[in-house]
């Protein structure tokens, strides 16, 4: 049996008052009902309370924001400074505004019973309330590459008491092109200060990253790169693209299936299918990159609220929601990269619980299934078809051809280069600035 292994088994008996946390914390936790900590939270806190950097690899959903909003918050504590206008004592970068709005909710959630202020900048809305709060005062900021760069340049925030200094979702904030803005950000950080670095997946580039970063630091992964959550049951139907509305429909009129996350390739795709289920008097709404900031924060809003029974979604606009209980996680369409299957099947059975992930395969996708499969080590099995909606059953009755032959390098190409999709190709270009 492995260390690993080991706190895991533990983890149903250590409590959170295990790990020294402070009692303002404990009163916060206990008020929301948080008990036991996570595998991540067990490993990392203690680490994180003796001021050692650390290098966390974690999936989504596994607990990683409060294993580094707790500590960061005793410690800023224990000192009792108080932050000048524009100079947070705590920066988190986030490579979403979804994202960085939770991390901010967090720090306020679990340092409620504490003296402190926080606030989380991005683009995409009205610059003005975010200067206002950073003129207040701010321990804890929490923001996107890009808007903070305009307000350092803007001469509304310096980094130079920065003690904390957290980078999340590393790996995505590379994938979205914020490699350039986030050297920038790191040079104007004080040389002396506690870093912290989380990603969920390791590559060479996101190494050499953290080796910039971080000064020896601890390194703690809580599960295998590419491995499924346990509680999650994962399924496959084999249906044409034309069936996908109707089997989707089908799915989404069973009881069982009450709050949903859809995901889609393409942001045009998005809208339709949203649009597709508010006709057939399913409650949906659609989140994407050409929605506005309030459009946004509304329709995730709705959906954590459950006035919204489902959310469709891509894979950026997803990056960073965490709702509590989403029983099922569809792929309407598969993903071009196998990674994001892992990423988008792990938004349900977060923290212990149970969830469920359907997947559409329709015959020009079946290259993308076989790429998940052996990047999981695992083959998903075929649901069984059976549906009150007679529409739905004919969907399924209709299985997808099989994917036509090709020669094996240029097949191999396309796989490679995440090229086999449908829809127009994506731009390379880098991710605007959020």
């Amino acid at each position: 049996m492995t260390a690993s292994d080991c706190v895991a088994l533990k983890r149903y008996k250590m409590q959170f008052e295990d790990l020294n946390i402070s009692e303002p914390l404990q009163r916060a936790l206990i008020k929301e009902g948080y008990s036991t900590p996570t595998p991540i939270q067990a490993q990392a806190i203690p680490h994180l309370l003796k001021g050692e950097d650390l290098m966390g690899i974690a999936q989504t959903g596994t607990g990683k924001t409060a294993a580094f909003v707790l500590p960061v918050l005793q410690r800023m504590a224990e000192t009792q400074k108080v932050a000048a206008p524009g100079v947070p004592r705590a920066l988190v970068l986030a490579p979403t505004r979804e994202l960085a709005a939770q991390i901010d909710e967090s720090f306020g959630t679990y340092g409620q019973f504490l003296r402190f202020k926080h606030a989380a900048i991005y683009g995409g809305v009205n610059q003005g309330p975010q200067v206002r709060a950073l003129s207040r005062g701010v321990d804890a900021l929490v923001a996107t590459p890009g808007r903070l760069l305009d307000l350092m340049d803007q001469g509304y925030i310096k980094l130079k008491d920065v003690e904390f200094f957290v980078l999340d979702e590393a790996d995505r904030m590379l994938d979205m092109g914020f490699a350039n803005d986030v050297r920038k950000i790191v040079s104007a950080l004080p040389k002396r200060r506690h870093s912290l670095f989380f990603a969920a997946t390791m590559s060479k580039e996101i190494g050499d990253l953290a080796g910039r970063l971080l000064t020896d630091p601890i390194r703690i992964e809580v599960a295998p790169q590419a491995t499924m959550v346990e509680t999650v049951e994962e399924r496959i139907f084999f249906v044409d693209q034309k069936n996908k509305d109707p089997l989707l429909i089908g799915l989404l009129q069973q009881k069982c299936l009450n709050r949903v996350l859809v995901f889609t390739r393409t942001k045009r795709r998005a809208d339709k299918v949203a649009s597709v289920l508010s006709k057939n008097k399913i409650r949906a709404d659609a989140i994407h990159g050409n929605k506005s900031q309030n459009q946004r924060t509304f329709a995730l809003n709705s959906f954590k609220s459950g006035r919204l029974q489902v959310l469709v979604a891509t894979d950026i606009a997803a990056r960073g929601i965490d709702v509590e209980d989403i029983s099922h996680v569809i792929n309407y369409d598969l993903p071009s990269e196998a990674e994001s299957y892992v990423h988008r099947v792990g938004r349900t059975g977060r923290a212990g619980a149970s969830g469920t992930a359907y997947s559409f395969c329709a015959a020009d996708e079946r290259a993308l299934l076989r790429e998940i499969e052996r990047l999981t080590k695992k083959k998903i099995g075929e649901m069984a078809h059976r549906y009150h909606s007679q529409e739905a059953k004919n969907a399924v009755g209709a299985a997808a051809k099989p994917a036509p032959k090709k020669p094996r390098s240029l097949s191999r190409n396309i796989i490679d280069k995440g090229k086999e999709r449908s829809g127009p190709r994506r731009s390379r270009r880098p991710a605007s600035r959020r």
